[in-house]
């Protein structure tokens, strides 16, 4: 019983700490044009995470100028982004906590 309550606690734990470290993704590279739930100068994340994939999220984040198009956009003014393997994996994931909110 207690080794499956540590089980829940340390998995709730490590769950949080990628929700803060998706954030703090969010919060560097991020805040300036998206919002989570509200239209900034870029679409709020609950719209993209109702559209879209973790893998097309990742690739929009690795070369907007290579996607738009074949997410049907006109044009992309999104800038491209240097990050990491695991960044890149913190914000889509951050961004799909988002889905389904208004």
């Amino acid at each position: 019983m207690r080794l499956s309550l540590l089980l829940s606690l340390a998995f709730c734990s490590a769950l949080l700490a990628q929700e803060v470290d998706g954030k703090k993704v969010f919060e560097t590279h991020c805040w300036g044009c998206h919002h989570q739930t509200a239209v900034a100068f870029g679409p709020p994340f609950s719209e993209i995470a109702d559209k879209r994939t973790k893998d097309e999220i990742k690739a929009y984040v690795i070369s907007p100028e290579s996607m738009y198009k074949a997410f049907g956009y006109k044009r992309t003014v999104m800038t491209q982004f240097d990050l990491s393997d695991n960044e890149l994996d913190l914000i889509s994931d951050y961004i799909l906590t988002y889905k389904g909110k208004k």
